[in-house]
Formats: C-alpha cells, structure tokens, sequence
C-alpha cells in the first residue's frame, strides 16, 4: 500500500540532529495517523547515512552535493500523493506536518512556512541574513515575479506529487529554493504561507552567505530577462538614439561647454550596447517558451513573426544606408584631392548603422535556432 506523504530530508553532515529529527518525525506520524514514508536524501561523508540506515527509513545515497540535488535525487523515489520538505538540522518543528498536509487536501498545490511570523529563537538566524539577505531577496522575487511570499528561502515546504511533476525543477544548489516558487508561480499554482517556529540549527551551517546568496539573485535575474536585459536595453537604446540625433545634428552648448565630434562615439556605443541587451532579451525569453514550457502571447507572436527573410530586408537597408554614407565620404575625399576631410561624425554614424543591421540579420538566425524543438 502506497503512503499517503512522502517526507524528505536532504542530509549532508548532520549526524549531531539527524536521529532526533528522524525520532520526531515518526511521533508525529503515529501521533496523529499519517500513512507516510521518510526518505533520507544523503551526501554524507560523516556516520549520517549509518544512523538512517538503523532508524529503518528510506535511505537514498547520491554523494551529489548542493541542495538542489538532494531533492532531484529523491524525488523519484517518492510513492505519497504529497511530499514533505524540511532540513535535518533542528531548525525545524515536524510537529508542523499535519497541518502541512491539511492545507494541501484543502485544495493548496504549494505550502511554505514563514519564520519571519512565527517565533524565531534567539541566534537561530545569523543577524545579516535575518535583517539583509532573507529580506531583500525575498523582496526582489516578490518584485520580479508578483510573488505573495514573506519567507521565500523558507525549507520547510509541502506539494502535491503531481503539481511538483508540472514545475520541471533542474537547479541543482540553493537556488533550488527559489526555483520552486518562480517555477510554482508561473505554472499558477494555488500556494499558502503558514507561519513557523524556527530555531537553532545542530551542527555547524553550511550556508555560505555571499555565494548562495549570489546564486539566488543570478537565478532570479536570469528567470527575468525583462529587468535584466530589455529594460535597460531599452533605456540605453533611447538615450544613445537621441543624443546621437542631437550630437549628429549640431553642437550643443551644455554646461557652457561647446560639444563638437567626440560626444558622438559614446551615444553610438550606448546605443549598440542598448540594442543587443534587448535582443538578449528576446532571446532569453524565446528559450523559456520553446524549451522551459513558459508562455508570453507577445514573444510568441514575436518568435513566428521575426524569421530570417522578414528580417534580411530591414537588415540590408541599414547595412546599405550606411555604406553609401561611407561611399559619399570617400568620393568627398577622392574629390577634395585626398585632402583634409571632416567626416567624423559621419563615419561614426555609418559604422553605427552598419553594425545594427549585422546585429539584427545574425540575431535572427539564432532566433531560429533557438526556436528548434527537440524530441523528448
């Protein structure tokens, strides 16, 4: 008979909290009636894995280490409907799990806990993660990504099997955390945040602040190519197109300073600059739809409308246009008996216009290649 939970607990050196949590787990069950399987996700290189093995759980040893591959490598080895999902460390209260599992048959696909309303023991929480780290990614994914969660690095968790089966889950370390919910979002799961005690780890962490910290900002920026590459691609791209007008076009006087050529190198590299962070954003975005399963009417619209031959045309235009301003140059020069020749500003213009066309005729040729599905 299949057990109605599966409760995994990644491991890695916990041999000081993993009986007591494991001895907990089991009160909880009987005392309350879960049918339910404890399964040991282990990297171990201490006597955690020995301890499991006595305690009679299920024990699946991988030597994987990151977060994120204990949970990939249990998974498949869950047989409950729904999977519990807390550290062995003594963080975590267990006797929590009840109410875990009553949210997820009311109807909830994801349940998280939330430290920061529940009672929190004194130095259970470094003080730069509960006041800097916690708070401030927990705010950028609600930003990013109109996310209602307090706690999203909360690890005390619970999903249904088959709404987990839908999230398609690959990273492999402490941005796992964070994938879940933007995964659980996007795929418009129904999620409940249930406040939680939280106290002191046993042992010693193996958090390391800045790098999973870093880890989860990376993640979270490149799962959101719209703040990361066409917002500022398109900011840049505006400003480098006016001031390239206005410095193309006159002399401006700003400051009480006359501005002749030079100011015109830089508009056309901030120009370039802007445009290629909106293609990258096209392309990151094209990627989640065809091989993440995301969906955007926009880019969808966007990645059948753009092929090579309905951009070949605007390509060659500007590829055009900017060499015959090159040619005009010449024959001024020719004309002039190869003589001192003024043309700066329309060089610069003619190179800029040059490299937008090679930009925009190559970016769609990788638009299609990121467009080719592959066969399961």
């Amino acid at each position: 008979m299949k057990p109605e939970l599966s409760i995994i607990l990644p491991v890695r050196n916990e041999e000081k909290a993993i009986a007591s949590c494991i001895k907990k787990i089991k009160k909880v069950l009987k005392d309350n009636y879960i049918s339910a399987e404890i399964i040991v996700s282990d990297s171990s290189s201490d006597s955690s894995p020995e301890i499991a093995k006595k305690l009679k759980v299920k024990l699946i040893k991988h030597d994987k280490e990151g977060y994120g591959n204990a949970y990939l490598s249990a998974f498949p080895h869950a047989l409950g409907k729904y999977i519990f999902m807390a550290d062995a460390d003594g963080t975590y209260d267990f006797s929590e799990i009840p109410r875990f599992l009553k949210e997820l048959k009311k109807g909830n696909d994801f349940v998280i806990g939330d430290r920061f309303k529940g009672s929190m023991e004194k130095n259970s929480m470094p003080l730069h993660h509960k006041y800097l780290g916690n708070p401030i990614l927990s705010f950028i994914l609600r930003f990013l990504f109109r996310a209602k969660i307090n706690d999203v690095h909360c690890g005390m968790r619970a999903v249904k099997k088959s709404s987990l089966e839908k999230l398609n889950l690959r990273t492999t370390g402490m941005e796992f955390a964070s994938e879940m919910i933007i995964q659980a979002i996007k795929h418009k799961l129904k999620i409940k945040e249930l406040p939680i005690n939280y106290s002191r780890r046993i042992g010693e962490s193996k958090l390391k602040s800045f790098a999973d910290g870093w880890r989860h900002l990376r993640f979270m920026l490149l799962y959101s190519p719209l703040f990361l590459f066409l917002l500022p691609g398109a900011i840049l791209s505006i400003l480098g197109l006016l001031t390239l007008i206005i410095f193309y076009s006159t002399n401006p006087l700003i400051l009480g300073r006359q501005f002749y050529v030079h100011p015109i190198f830089a508009s056309s590299l901030i120009l370039i600059i802007g445009y290629q962070l909106m293609i990258f954003a096209l392309f990151a975005k094209s990627y989640a739809l065809v091989h993440l399963g995301e969906r955007s009417k926009l880019i969808e619209s966007l990645h059948k409308s753009i092929t090579i031959e309905k951009v070949a045309l605007p390509s060659l235009f500007l590829i055009i246009i900017g060499l015959a301003i090159f040619i005009s140059t010449l024959i001024k020069w020719v004309s002039s008996g190869f003589g001192e020749l003024n043309e700066v500003k329309s060089s610069v213009l003619a190179l800029t216009l040059i490299i937008l066309g090679l930009q925009t005729f190559f970016s769609s040729f990788m638009l299609s290649i990121l467009g080719i599905k592959h066969k399961d």
